[in-house]
């Protein structure tokens, strides 16, 4: 019987193994497809929250010129945002793995039994892997977490990388979100909003993809290519050549799940995607050393059931004051999703003029629960009175939930 087994290999999986192999555990990995194999999509990140770790040379590009468009703004952020090599980032928790004690299996998890002392996998095939924990890092279609039901609204987006028959973004720029939208009509203005997300990637190739913050139901790929074409078109600008098409769809607000189970999730599983950004990479670098450093200390008693280990890792990972955040959240994320689209883009010209440190740690997840609080007042002091109005309507919508979320 192993320490740990490590259900998944996309980076939630690998990020926590590694973090488990610098604990010096044994651990085992469950995959339904080879821990090498490369992954699909595509990550970016913050330079600065790469940074702390020494890991920026991990990313295949960054730039310096990063902007906001909101309601025909052009909003400089002054913060620098690269794109991640994908296969540097897997190769990094790879070798830290093969540094450590792992063996990797190829199936599937179809059943899983729990005893005193430890669990016990069954895949597809019929082995059983016993570990004294299960760590389900398997997406956010878990094969064992379990969670209550919820209304889910989800991120979608369509890109392309490619040549253009002229520059769709600035040289040497990154477009964080251009919500601009003079080539949809009055009538497609009040549908569901979405934004390009662009960047240069040199050597004239570009990277654009059409973006649906958050929608329940999701904004469909066959709407994002067509808005994506559409927006190009009115910029004067041609597909040449088609590189790669990236189709993305992930949940933004998956409840958290229940925190009292014998299995421990890690990533999408674990609800860890910030529902204000759709970003994960960084909450998985910045969580995993201290979850397997929980779990370490768990399996120094010989005695501890799958449970103790489990609540203690759950425990660590989504502390009170992290949970209250995440209601905050979500309830920021409800706002957005019935903005009309005048008040979307003010909300988000203003949001992004707020102190960096305050955008920054918004979108981080970095702020405590004062600083939080402190951003969401500025953010309502300075923004317009549509905005607001629109802010104090959900508030007393959801006043039950802001107050239980104040008060405790």
């Amino acid at each position: 019987m192993v320490d740990a087994l490590v259900m998944g290999s996309g980076p939630a999986g690998l990020s926590i193994a590694a973090a488990l192999c610098r604990e010096g555990l044994d651990v085992m990995g469950l995959s339904p497809t080879p821990p090498s194999e490369k992954w699909m999509n595509t990550y970016g990140i913050w330079w600065d929250e790469l940074e702390p770790f020494g890991l920026t040379g991990l990313l295949s590009h960054h730039w310096s010129d990063c902007v906001v468009y909101a309601h025909q703004d052009e909003i400089p952020l002054h913060r620098s945002y690269g794109l991640l090599d994908k296969d540097k980032l897997q190769a990094y928790f790879l070798e830290q793995c093969e540094k450590g004690k792992v063996s990797w299996h190829q199936g599937i998890g179809a059943s899983l039994k729990h005893t005193p002392h430890g669990s016990v996998v069954t895949t597809q095939a019929g082995a059983d892997l016993a570990a004294r924990v299960v760590i389900d890092a398997s997406g956010h279609q878990p094969a064992f977490i379990q969670r209550p039901s919820s209304p889910i609204a989800y991120q979608a987006a369509y890109g392309i990388v490619g040549r253009f028959s002229s520059p769709p973004v600035r040289p040497q720029q990154f477009v964080l979100m251009d919500y601009r939208s003079d080539h949809l009509s009055a009538v497609e203005r009040t549908e569901p909003a979405t934004f390009l997300y662009a960047m240069d990637l040199g050597n004239d190739v570009y990277f654009v993809e059409e973006t649906s913050l958050a929608n329940r139901p999701a904004v469909s790929f066959e709407v994002l290519e067509q808005r994506l074409y559409r927006r190009l078109s009115f910029m004067g600008v041609e597909v040449k050549e088609v590189h790669h098409v990236e189709r993305c769809l992930f949940p933004m607000n998956l409840p958290l799940p229940f925190l009292d189970q014998p299995v421990f999730g890690f990533g999408g599983a674990a609800s860890m995607v910030h529902p204000a950004s759709g970003y994960l990479v960084g909450s998985l670098l910045r969580h995993a050393p201290a979850v397997a450093a929980s779990i370490a200390r768990a399996l120094d008693h010989e005695t501890a059931s799958p449970i103790h280990i489990a609540q203690s890792a759950w425990h660590t990972l989504w502390t009170p004051e992290r949970i209250r955040k995440r209601s905050l959240y979500l309830f920021g994320l409800d706002n957005l999703m019935q903005f009309e689209e005048e008040n979307l883009h003010r909300f988000f010209a203003t949001f992004f003029r707020l102190p960096l440190p305050q955008w920054s740690g918004f979108l981080a997840d970095a702020l405590s629960m004062p600083e939080l609080l402190q951003a969401m007042l500025g953010l309502f002091s300075h923004t317009t009175n549509g905005v607001r109005k629109e802010l104090i309507r959900s508030a007393w919508h959801e006043r039950k939930l802001l107050w239980h979320v104040l008060m405790t």
